[in-house]
Protein backbone atom coordinates (compact mmCIF):
# COMPACT_ATOMS: atom_id res chain seq x y z
CA UNK A 1 0.00 0.00 0.00
CA UNK A 2 1.14 3.28 -0.98
CA UNK A 3 -0.21 6.75 0.66
CA UNK A 4 -0.52 9.89 -1.81
CA UNK A 5 -0.49 13.04 0.15
CA UNK A 6 -3.08 15.33 -2.21
CA UNK A 7 -2.11 18.87 -3.12
CA UNK A 8 -3.29 21.83 -1.06
CA UNK A 9 -5.19 19.29 1.01
CA UNK A 10 -3.10 18.00 3.65
CA UNK A 11 -5.30 14.85 3.72
CA UNK A 12 -4.00 11.38 3.20
CA UNK A 13 -5.19 9.06 0.36
CA UNK A 14 -4.94 5.85 0.25
CA UNK A 15 -4.07 3.56 -2.86
CA UNK A 16 -3.28 -0.14 -3.70
CA UNK A 17 -0.90 -1.02 -5.79
CA UNK A 18 -2.35 -5.31 -6.48
CA UNK A 19 -5.79 -6.28 -6.50
CA UNK A 20 -6.55 -8.57 -3.43
CA UNK A 21 -9.45 -11.03 -3.45
CA UNK A 22 -12.32 -10.83 -1.09
CA UNK A 23 -10.28 -13.83 0.54
CA UNK A 24 -7.25 -12.30 1.23
CA UNK A 25 -8.88 -9.84 3.34
CA UNK A 26 -10.90 -12.68 5.46
CA UNK A 27 -14.01 -13.09 3.90
CA UNK A 28 -15.85 -16.13 4.43
CA UNK A 29 -15.65 -19.17 1.48
CA UNK A 30 -19.98 -18.83 1.96
CA UNK A 31 -19.67 -14.80 0.96
CA UNK A 32 -17.23 -15.33 -1.27
CA UNK A 33 -18.98 -17.77 -3.54
CA UNK A 34 -21.91 -15.30 -4.03
CA UNK A 35 -19.72 -12.41 -5.26
CA UNK A 36 -18.19 -14.56 -7.35
CA UNK A 37 -21.24 -15.99 -8.94
CA UNK A 38 -22.12 -12.18 -9.59
CA UNK A 39 -18.58 -12.08 -11.18
CA UNK A 40 -16.96 -10.24 -8.28
CA UNK A 41 -13.70 -11.40 -7.88
CA UNK A 42 -11.75 -8.23 -6.69
CA UNK A 43 -12.02 -5.71 -4.07
CA UNK A 44 -12.21 -2.21 -4.90
CA UNK A 45 -9.90 0.08 -2.79
CA UNK A 46 -12.38 1.16 -0.34
CA UNK A 47 -12.94 -2.51 0.19
CA UNK A 48 -9.80 -3.68 0.40
CA UNK A 49 -8.78 -0.76 3.02
CA UNK A 50 -11.49 -1.33 5.38
CA UNK A 51 -12.86 -4.75 5.38
CA UNK A 52 -10.33 -5.81 7.14
CA UNK A 53 -10.50 -3.23 10.33
CA UNK A 54 -14.61 -3.70 10.09
CA UNK A 55 -13.73 -7.64 10.34
CA UNK A 56 -10.95 -7.01 12.83
CA UNK A 57 -14.23 -5.42 15.02
CA UNK A 58 -12.60 -1.66 14.77
CA UNK A 59 -14.94 1.49 14.05
CA UNK A 60 -14.28 2.42 11.33
CA UNK A 61 -14.33 5.80 9.37
CA UNK A 62 -14.68 5.53 5.46
CA UNK A 63 -14.45 8.52 2.58
CA UNK A 64 -15.04 7.29 -0.38
CA UNK A 65 -17.53 8.68 -3.43
CA UNK A 66 -20.54 7.05 -4.31
CA UNK A 67 -20.17 4.57 -6.86
CA UNK A 68 -16.88 3.62 -5.29
CA UNK A 69 -17.92 -0.04 -3.70
CA UNK A 70 -18.81 0.71 -0.12
CA UNK A 71 -22.19 -1.28 0.20
CA UNK A 72 -19.57 -4.54 0.19
CA UNK A 73 -16.92 -2.25 2.05
CA UNK A 74 -19.42 -2.46 4.98
CA UNK A 75 -21.63 -5.00 4.20
CA UNK A 76 -19.61 -7.80 4.13
CA UNK A 77 -18.27 -7.39 7.54
CA UNK A 78 -21.43 -6.23 8.84
CA UNK A 79 -23.03 -9.79 7.84
CA UNK A 80 -20.10 -11.81 8.31
CA UNK A 81 -19.94 -10.10 12.09
CA UNK A 82 -23.54 -11.33 12.68
CA UNK A 83 -24.04 -14.48 10.97
CA UNK A 84 -22.84 -16.79 14.06
CA UNK A 85 -25.17 -14.64 16.96
CA UNK A 86 -28.57 -15.03 17.79
CA UNK A 87 -31.31 -14.38 15.08
CA UNK A 88 -33.62 -11.65 15.35
CA UNK A 89 -36.95 -11.98 17.43
CA UNK A 90 -40.12 -13.10 15.42
CA UNK A 91 -44.12 -12.16 16.59
CA UNK A 92 -43.00 -9.36 18.14
CA UNK A 93 -40.76 -6.10 17.90
CA UNK A 94 -38.07 -6.43 15.25
CA UNK A 95 -34.71 -6.16 17.49
CA UNK A 96 -31.79 -6.05 14.80
CA UNK A 97 -28.54 -6.94 15.13
CA UNK A 98 -27.49 -5.13 12.50
CA UNK A 99 -28.58 -2.03 11.13
CA UNK A 100 -27.67 0.29 8.09
CA UNK A 101 -28.82 3.79 7.87
CA UNK A 102 -29.20 5.46 4.49
CA UNK A 103 -30.29 9.34 3.45
CA UNK A 104 -33.01 7.55 0.58
CA UNK A 105 -35.38 4.91 -0.20
CA UNK A 106 -33.19 4.61 -2.75
CA UNK A 107 -30.32 4.09 -1.67
CA UNK A 108 -32.05 1.67 0.92
CA UNK A 109 -33.56 -0.09 -2.06
CA UNK A 110 -30.30 -0.30 -4.02
CA UNK A 111 -28.40 -1.67 -0.37
CA UNK A 112 -31.11 -4.31 0.20
CA UNK A 113 -30.33 -5.91 -3.51
CA UNK A 114 -26.74 -5.75 -2.45
CA UNK A 115 -27.07 -6.94 0.95
CA UNK A 116 -29.90 -9.71 0.96
CA UNK A 117 -28.44 -12.33 -1.18
CA UNK A 118 -25.25 -12.58 1.00
CA UNK A 119 -27.34 -12.21 4.04
CA UNK A 120 -29.44 -15.71 2.76
CA UNK A 121 -26.06 -17.70 1.95
CA UNK A 122 -25.40 -17.00 5.84
CA UNK A 123 -29.20 -17.41 7.00
CA UNK A 124 -29.80 -14.21 7.95
CA UNK A 125 -32.96 -12.31 7.41
CA UNK A 126 -32.41 -8.90 5.76
CA UNK A 127 -34.68 -6.26 5.43
CA UNK A 128 -35.39 -2.78 3.86
CA UNK A 129 -37.75 0.18 5.67
CA UNK A 130 -38.33 3.44 3.84
CA UNK A 131 -41.12 6.42 3.72
CA UNK A 132 -43.19 5.70 0.66
CA UNK A 133 -43.69 2.20 1.09
CA UNK A 134 -46.85 -0.02 2.73
CA UNK A 135 -45.97 0.35 6.44
CA UNK A 136 -48.09 -2.52 7.33
CA UNK A 137 -45.91 -4.64 4.08
CA UNK A 138 -42.85 -3.63 6.12
CA UNK A 139 -44.20 -4.63 9.54
CA UNK A 140 -44.95 -8.01 8.48
CA UNK A 141 -41.37 -8.59 7.32
CA UNK A 142 -39.97 -7.35 10.35
CA UNK A 143 -41.68 -9.44 12.36
CA UNK A 144 -40.61 -12.18 10.36
CA UNK A 145 -37.34 -12.20 11.00
CA UNK A 146 -35.16 -9.44 11.08
CA UNK A 147 -31.12 -10.13 11.79
CA UNK A 148 -30.22 -7.10 9.69
CA UNK A 149 -32.74 -3.68 8.51
CA UNK A 150 -31.84 -1.19 6.12
CA UNK A 151 -33.57 2.08 6.93
CA UNK A 152 -34.03 5.47 5.95
CA UNK A 153 -34.18 7.38 9.38
CA UNK A 154 -37.38 8.82 8.89
CA UNK A 155 -39.09 5.40 8.59
CA UNK A 156 -36.81 3.85 11.36
CA UNK A 157 -38.20 6.14 13.99
CA UNK A 158 -42.07 5.86 13.16
CA UNK A 159 -41.57 2.05 13.29
CA UNK A 160 -39.58 2.65 16.54
CA UNK A 161 -42.65 5.11 17.55
CA UNK A 162 -45.16 2.15 17.23
CA UNK A 163 -43.12 -0.45 19.01
CA UNK A 164 -41.72 -2.16 15.81
CA UNK A 165 -38.47 -2.53 16.23
CA UNK A 166 -35.88 -2.41 18.99
CA UNK A 167 -32.67 -0.51 18.16
CA UNK A 168 -30.79 -1.66 21.86
CA UNK A 169 -29.90 -4.88 20.48
CA UNK A 170 -27.58 -3.94 17.75
CA UNK A 171 -23.81 -5.15 17.25
CA UNK A 172 -23.28 -3.16 14.41
CA UNK A 173 -24.63 0.29 13.23
CA UNK A 174 -23.42 1.47 9.54
CA UNK A 175 -23.77 5.29 8.69
CA UNK A 176 -24.04 5.36 4.96
CA UNK A 177 -23.42 8.64 3.17
CA UNK A 178 -23.47 10.12 6.88
CA UNK A 179 -22.72 13.62 5.14
CA UNK A 180 -26.26 13.48 3.07
CA UNK A 181 -27.81 12.54 6.09
CA UNK A 182 -26.39 15.25 7.66
CA UNK A 183 -27.43 17.57 4.76
CA UNK A 184 -30.83 16.62 4.58
CA UNK A 185 -31.77 17.30 8.27
CA UNK A 186 -31.74 13.75 9.89
CA UNK A 187 -28.94 14.28 12.07
CA UNK A 188 -31.44 13.96 15.14
CA UNK A 189 -32.95 10.63 14.10
CA UNK A 190 -29.57 9.31 13.84
CA UNK A 191 -28.48 10.68 17.17
CA UNK A 192 -32.05 8.74 18.60
CA UNK A 193 -30.27 5.80 17.84
CA UNK A 194 -27.14 6.21 18.74
CA UNK A 195 -28.02 7.14 22.16
CA UNK A 196 -29.84 4.34 22.29
CA UNK A 197 -26.82 2.18 22.36
CA UNK A 198 -24.17 4.14 23.85
CA UNK A 199 -23.92 2.01 27.00
CA UNK A 200 -24.20 -1.08 24.85
CA UNK A 201 -20.76 -2.68 23.07
CA UNK A 202 -21.04 -2.13 19.77
CA UNK A 203 -19.32 -1.44 16.51
CA UNK A 204 -20.15 1.53 14.18
CA UNK A 205 -18.85 2.02 10.18
CA UNK A 206 -19.46 5.31 9.10
CA UNK A 207 -19.01 6.31 5.21
CA UNK A 208 -19.50 9.78 3.94
CA UNK A 209 -17.80 11.58 0.99
CA UNK A 210 -16.88 14.07 3.54
CA UNK A 211 -15.95 14.24 6.93
CA UNK A 212 -16.49 17.77 8.42
CA UNK A 213 -19.02 19.66 9.99
CA UNK A 214 -22.33 17.90 11.78
CA UNK A 215 -20.29 14.31 10.93
CA UNK A 216 -17.41 15.23 12.38
CA UNK A 217 -19.41 15.85 15.71
CA UNK A 218 -20.91 12.79 14.79
CA UNK A 219 -17.24 10.76 14.67
CA UNK A 220 -16.31 12.58 17.86
CA UNK A 221 -18.73 12.21 19.96
CA UNK A 222 -20.13 8.70 19.03
CA UNK A 223 -17.22 6.67 17.73
CA UNK A 224 -14.55 4.59 19.68
CA UNK A 225 -11.21 5.06 18.74
CA UNK A 226 -11.82 4.97 15.03
CA UNK A 227 -9.44 3.94 12.33
CA UNK A 228 -9.75 6.25 9.17
CA UNK A 229 -9.69 5.48 5.38
CA UNK A 230 -9.75 7.44 2.16
CA UNK A 231 -9.97 6.29 -0.81
CA UNK A 232 -10.78 9.26 -3.33
CA UNK A 233 -10.42 13.04 -3.24
CA UNK A 234 -12.56 15.50 -5.62
CA UNK A 235 -9.68 15.94 -7.55
CA UNK A 236 -9.49 12.44 -8.65
CA UNK A 237 -13.09 12.18 -9.20
CA UNK A 238 -13.19 15.13 -10.79
CA UNK A 239 -10.33 14.12 -13.21
CA UNK A 240 -11.92 11.16 -14.10
CA UNK A 241 -14.56 12.89 -16.37
CA UNK A 242 -15.21 15.22 -19.31
CA UNK A 243 -16.63 18.56 -18.38
CA UNK A 244 -18.09 20.53 -20.67
CA UNK A 245 -19.89 23.92 -20.03
CA UNK A 246 -22.24 24.72 -22.54
CA UNK A 247 -24.34 27.94 -22.87
CA UNK A 248 -27.26 27.65 -24.45
CA UNK A 249 -30.19 30.09 -25.18
CA UNK A 250 -33.94 29.02 -24.07
CA UNK A 251 -35.60 27.98 -27.13
CA UNK A 252 -33.04 25.34 -28.12
CA UNK A 253 -32.36 24.18 -24.44
CA UNK A 254 -34.37 21.06 -25.17
CA UNK A 255 -33.14 20.14 -28.68
CA UNK A 256 -29.27 20.54 -27.18
CA UNK A 257 -30.35 17.57 -24.69
CA UNK A 258 -31.82 15.61 -27.54
CA UNK A 259 -28.83 16.11 -29.33
CA UNK A 260 -26.54 14.80 -26.39
CA UNK A 261 -28.45 11.71 -25.36
CA UNK A 262 -29.41 10.60 -28.58
CA UNK A 263 -25.39 10.18 -28.85
CA UNK A 264 -25.18 8.25 -25.53
CA UNK A 265 -25.80 4.78 -24.44
CA UNK A 266 -27.17 5.95 -20.50
CA UNK A 267 -27.91 9.34 -19.45
CA UNK A 268 -28.94 10.81 -16.16
CA UNK A 269 -30.44 14.68 -16.40
CA UNK A 270 -30.57 16.53 -13.35
CA UNK A 271 -33.48 18.90 -12.77
CA UNK A 272 -33.76 21.24 -9.69
CA UNK A 273 -37.74 20.93 -9.18
CA UNK A 274 -40.51 18.30 -9.51
CA UNK A 275 -42.09 20.16 -12.05
CA UNK A 276 -39.60 20.53 -13.92
CA UNK A 277 -38.52 17.12 -14.33
CA UNK A 278 -41.62 16.03 -15.14
CA UNK A 279 -41.90 19.23 -18.11
CA UNK A 280 -38.58 17.74 -19.32
CA UNK A 281 -39.87 14.39 -19.84
CA UNK A 282 -42.30 15.59 -21.66
CA UNK A 283 -40.05 17.99 -23.72
CA UNK A 284 -37.85 15.54 -24.75
CA UNK A 285 -40.38 12.46 -25.67
CA UNK A 286 -42.09 15.38 -28.19
CA UNK A 287 -38.54 14.93 -29.40
CA UNK A 288 -37.78 11.53 -29.76
CA UNK A 289 -36.60 10.84 -26.41
CA UNK A 290 -37.73 7.83 -24.17
CA UNK A 291 -37.01 8.70 -20.98
CA UNK A 292 -38.94 8.50 -17.16
CA UNK A 293 -38.58 10.63 -13.94
CA UNK A 294 -38.36 9.92 -9.99
CA UNK A 295 -38.69 12.13 -7.54
CA UNK A 296 -40.09 12.83 -4.35
CA UNK A 297 -43.75 13.08 -5.64
CA UNK A 298 -43.77 9.73 -7.34
CA UNK A 299 -45.12 6.77 -5.61
CA UNK A 300 -42.41 4.60 -4.51
CA UNK A 301 -43.55 1.52 -7.16
CA UNK A 302 -42.96 4.23 -9.84
CA UNK A 303 -39.52 5.37 -8.51
CA UNK A 304 -38.27 1.16 -8.40
CA UNK A 305 -40.33 0.45 -11.76
CA UNK A 306 -38.35 3.32 -13.65
CA UNK A 307 -35.26 2.77 -12.07
CA UNK A 308 -35.56 -0.72 -13.05
CA UNK A 309 -36.46 0.07 -16.70
CA UNK A 310 -33.18 2.17 -16.67
CA UNK A 311 -30.87 -0.70 -14.98
CA UNK A 312 -32.17 -2.96 -17.96
CA UNK A 313 -31.34 -0.21 -20.40
CA UNK A 314 -35.43 -0.44 -21.15
CA UNK A 315 -35.37 2.99 -20.86
CA UNK A 316 -31.61 5.39 -22.39
CA UNK A 317 -32.61 8.34 -20.45
CA UNK A 318 -33.06 9.34 -16.46
CA UNK A 319 -34.49 12.69 -15.04
CA UNK A 320 -34.29 13.39 -11.58
CA UNK A 321 -34.14 15.54 -8.69
CA UNK A 322 -31.30 16.05 -6.77
CA UNK A 323 -33.18 13.67 -4.34
CA UNK A 324 -31.65 11.10 -6.56
CA UNK A 325 -27.81 12.79 -6.79
CA UNK A 326 -26.85 10.13 -4.11
CA UNK A 327 -29.10 7.40 -4.14
CA UNK A 328 -28.34 5.65 -7.00
CA UNK A 329 -25.91 3.00 -7.70
CA UNK A 330 -26.30 2.16 -11.85
CA UNK A 331 -22.77 1.21 -13.52
CA UNK A 332 -23.09 2.40 -17.38
CA UNK A 333 -23.81 6.01 -17.25
CA UNK A 334 -21.73 7.36 -19.46
CA UNK A 335 -23.38 10.90 -19.29
CA UNK A 336 -24.55 13.49 -16.67
CA UNK A 337 -26.43 16.66 -17.85
CA UNK A 338 -26.78 19.62 -15.64
CA UNK A 339 -29.84 20.78 -17.09
CA UNK A 340 -30.62 23.19 -14.01
CA UNK A 341 -27.36 24.15 -12.05
CA UNK A 342 -26.36 22.65 -8.90
CA UNK A 343 -26.61 24.92 -5.76
CA UNK A 344 -22.79 24.42 -5.43
CA UNK A 345 -19.18 22.35 -6.37
CA UNK A 346 -20.51 19.49 -3.46
CA UNK A 347 -23.86 19.02 -5.27
CA UNK A 348 -21.93 18.97 -8.75
CA UNK A 349 -19.88 16.32 -7.60
CA UNK A 350 -22.75 14.41 -6.18
CA UNK A 351 -24.55 14.69 -9.34
CA UNK A 352 -21.39 14.16 -11.29
CA UNK A 353 -21.19 11.09 -9.30
CA UNK A 354 -23.30 9.11 -11.39
CA UNK A 355 -21.06 8.41 -13.88
CA UNK A 356 -17.41 8.03 -14.25
CA UNK A 357 -17.77 5.20 -11.14
CA UNK A 358 -15.76 2.49 -10.26
CA UNK A 359 -13.00 3.75 -12.06
CA UNK A 360 -14.98 4.16 -15.51
CA UNK A 361 -14.84 7.81 -17.24
CA UNK A 362 -17.54 9.61 -18.34
CA UNK A 363 -18.84 12.71 -19.64
CA UNK A 364 -20.53 16.03 -17.77
CA UNK A 365 -22.60 18.54 -19.14
CA UNK A 366 -23.61 21.41 -17.62
CA UNK A 367 -26.62 23.85 -19.77
CA UNK A 368 -25.70 27.19 -19.03
CA UNK A 369 -28.13 30.28 -20.11
CA UNK A 370 -27.00 33.38 -20.24
CA UNK A 371 -27.55 34.47 -16.79
CA UNK A 372 -26.08 31.35 -15.05
CA UNK A 373 -22.73 31.58 -16.21
CA UNK A 374 -21.50 33.05 -12.98
CA UNK A 375 -22.77 30.41 -10.75
CA UNK A 376 -20.53 28.10 -13.28
CA UNK A 377 -17.24 29.68 -13.03
CA UNK A 378 -17.92 29.73 -8.82
CA UNK A 379 -18.10 26.23 -9.28
CA UNK A 380 -15.33 25.27 -11.56
CA UNK A 381 -13.11 27.78 -9.47
CA UNK A 382 -13.70 25.51 -6.31
CA UNK A 383 -12.91 22.38 -7.96
CA UNK A 384 -10.03 23.83 -9.56
CA UNK A 385 -11.24 23.11 -12.90
CA UNK A 386 -10.49 25.32 -15.88
CA UNK A 387 -12.63 24.87 -18.79
CA UNK A 388 -14.18 27.37 -21.15
CA UNK A 389 -17.75 28.22 -21.51
CA UNK A 390 -18.81 27.47 -25.02
CA UNK A 391 -22.17 28.83 -26.47
CA UNK A 392 -23.32 25.90 -28.89
CA UNK A 393 -26.41 25.51 -31.26
CA UNK A 394 -28.21 21.71 -31.42
CA UNK A 395 -27.13 21.53 -34.52
CA UNK A 396 -22.90 22.03 -33.82
CA UNK A 397 -21.58 18.55 -34.76
CA UNK A 398 -19.66 18.18 -31.33
CA UNK A 399 -22.77 17.39 -29.66
CA UNK A 400 -22.62 13.76 -31.16
CA UNK A 401 -18.77 13.44 -29.69
CA UNK A 402 -18.86 14.93 -26.39
CA UNK A 403 -15.95 13.09 -25.08
CA UNK A 404 -13.47 13.49 -27.55
CA UNK A 405 -14.59 17.25 -27.71
CA UNK A 406 -11.82 19.44 -26.08
CA UNK A 407 -12.86 23.04 -27.21
CA UNK A 408 -9.70 24.44 -25.42
CA UNK A 409 -8.02 23.36 -28.52
CA UNK A 410 -10.57 25.28 -30.53
CA UNK A 411 -9.03 28.36 -28.76
CA UNK A 412 -5.72 27.79 -28.74
CA UNK A 413 -6.77 27.54 -32.58
CA UNK A 414 -4.72 24.25 -32.78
Amino acid sequence: MTVIMEPNTGSATESYDSLQTFRDLGVREDLCAVLESQGIKTAFAIQAMTIHDALAGRDVCGKAKTGSGKTLGFGLPLLQRIADGERGSTGGPASPRGLVLVPTRELAVQVYDVLAPLGRALGLHVNAVYGGADMEKQVKSLRNGSDVIIATPGRLIDLGDRGEVNVTSLDVLVLDEADRMADMGFMPQVEWVLRRIAERPHQTLLFSATLDGAVDRLVTRYLTDPVFHEVSSSTQTVNAMVHHFLQVHQMDRIKVVATICQSMEKTIIFCRTKRGADRLVEQLSKEGVHTGAIHGDLRQSQREKTLADFGADKLRVLVATDVAARGLHIDGVDCVIHFDPPEDHKAYLHRSGRTARAGSTGVVVSLLLWNQAIEAEIIMKRLGLKRPIVEVFSNNPHLRDLAAWDPTKEEQGE
